[in-house]
């Protein structure tokens, strides 16, 4: 199968609304997973870790799952390899927390905190992925230069910190998707990011597309070097939250903005779109070193019908930064 990287492969459904999310604790909708048929939410924000898990038909919280531990800013939900829930406390809209973390909350027992240190200074991140050995594995998100893969060496055990090492980059293209809080800017920039339950396919997320990456035996670094398929996710207002069901589904969930509720959209069969690898797109990292000068960048199929609005680029880039400062009025006390 030949893709163009950057256009929707024929033939991908548009997503099909599942029900809107009316429940005010997620407004700011960030995350989801699906584990063992259930589908679990959270928003960002807060002073203590909460998770809540959705009726499928109409997104009304069924069940809670706590924790007394006050996040900063927590973005994302990953399934770990234990099926314990991995919540990402890894937003840092002005870039100046010295550690991030992740709260497991396993199915029994109390829930766990690890501390994490970037290698090179503070980073915003609202994606999260937990690999088969139990690595928490995180994605930046970047205006204007590729996003940064970084990963634990071994899974991480106590509250530490533990260091992450920059394993990788990932440069994704323009998209030509209307939607999201930003314009065009928002089409390059992870908001999020999911693993298919059988680890063959992972997906980050944009405010405008999700873009589906085939894996091959656990490799997430080489996962995101190969050729993507993009899945558009039209007129979300923000969209940060996604997930798989186990059938292959793909589910997308935006924030409520504006007025507008957010709401959970499936695209069913997706992992089956991922098609068969083809490397190009991420750059691996030697870790042994320096941070690379510079990256691979992914071929973009020419500029998008949104291009000559967005030269005006100051009032894009001017809306992203207010965008991170009402997220930083809304719950980012330290």
């Amino acid at each position: 199968m030949v893709l163009a990287f950057g256009a929707a492969l024929a033939g991908v459904p548009a997503p099909s609304p599942e029900c809107a999310v009316d429940d005010a604790r997620l407004d700011e909708l960030s995350g989801m997973v699906v584990h063992d048929d259930e589908l679990w939410a959270m928003g960002d924000g807060g002073r203590r870790v909460q998770i809540h898990r959705l009726d499928r038909s109409s997104c009304a919280v069924l069940d809670s799952r706590t924790s007394d531990i006050d996040p900063y800013d927590a973005e994302d939900l990953a399934v770990g390899p234990d099926g314990a829930l991995w919540v990402g406390d890894t937003g840092d809209n002005e870039r100046g927390r010295d550690t991030v973390a992740v709260v497991v909350l396993p199915e029994r027992g109390d829930a766990r905190l690890h501390r994490l240190t970037y290698p090179d200074g503070p980073h915003d991140a609202e994606a999260l992925l937990v690999d088969a050995s139990g690595r928490p594995f995180v994605v930046t998100k970047e205006v204007g230069r590729p996003a940064g893969l970084y990963r634990t060496a071994d899974p991480p055990e106590g509250v530490g910190p533990t260091p992450l090492l920059r394993v990788g980059e990932l440069a994704l293209p323009a998209s030509d998707t209307l939607g999201g809080p930003v314009g065009g800017i928002g089409s390059r920039v992870v908001t999020g990011a999911a693993m298919s339950a059988d680890g063959t396919v992972v997906a980050l997320r944009t405010y405008t597309d999700a873009w589906l990456f085939p894996v091959q035996d656990g490799d997430l670094v080489g996962a995101l070097n190969e050729t993507p398929v993009r899945v558009p996710l039209p007129d979300e207002p923000q969209g940060e939250a996604i997930a798989f069901d186990a059938d292959g589904t793909l589910l997308s969930g935006s924030e409520t903005r504006g007025g507008v509720l957010g709401e959970i959209r499936t695209v069913p069969e997706a992992t089956a779109l991922a098609g068969a690898p083809t490397p190009v797109g991420a750059r691996p990292v030697d870790t042994s070193g320096p941070a690379p000068s510079g990256t691979v960048q992914a071929p973009d199929p020419g500029p998008p019908s949104w291009l000559p609005a967005a030269l005006g680029g100051v009032a894009v880039v001017g809306a992203l930064l207010l965008l991170s400062a009402a997220a930083t009025l809304r719950g980012r006390r330290r």
